[in-house]
């Protein structure tokens, strides 16, 4: 008998610096790949495959994530934009990574998305943490790894 399950995990990691460069806080968070995030990584094996991730979105509503998300709770200002659009894959591990400047996503975050467009878009992945209080200076570095096991 062959038994073959594939699954889908991630953990980010939230890198907080000051308007100095100070690094204030560092976290790794495990998160949820919604049911719409593996819907899209089995379209990408079709010959018209979706748009790829290309922006992450930070929040302030810590509400538990589910497999039904499609949307941030609450989204903090803008998305920002991926590093790589479409992330970095090696093996079966693919990164994204976001850089949120100075004034982008201020205030107090407790959840996190990737998503394939810079409003509205699949969003592929979904995580809630402690609070992380960004200030209007500070610049929040976050990678997020994904794992096809």
């Amino acid at each position: 008998m062959i038994n073959d399950n594939i699954k889908a995990t991630g953990e980010l990691t939230v890198v907080l610096k000051d308007g100095n460069g100070n690094t204030k806080e560092e976290r790794k968070i495990p998160n949820l790949v919604v049911t719409v995030g593996k819907n899209f990584i089995a379209s990408r094996m079709t010959s018209a495959p979706p748009a790829v991730m290309s922006h992450m979105a930070v929040g302030s509503t810590n509400t538990a994530p589910v497999a039904a998300d499609t949307t941030l709770a609450a989204q903090l200002g803008t998305r920002a934009a991926l590093t790589v659009v479409g992330g970095t894959a090696v093996a079966n591990v693919i990164t994204y990574n976001a850089t949120f400047a100075p004034g982008i996503g201020t205030g107090a975050i407790v959840e996190a998305g990737i998503f394939n467009a810079s409003t509205a878009g699949t969003m592929l992945a979904r995580t809630v943490f402690s609070v992380v209080n960004k200030d209007a200076a500070d610049t929040l570095t976050v990678s997020w790894a994904l794992t096809i096991s």
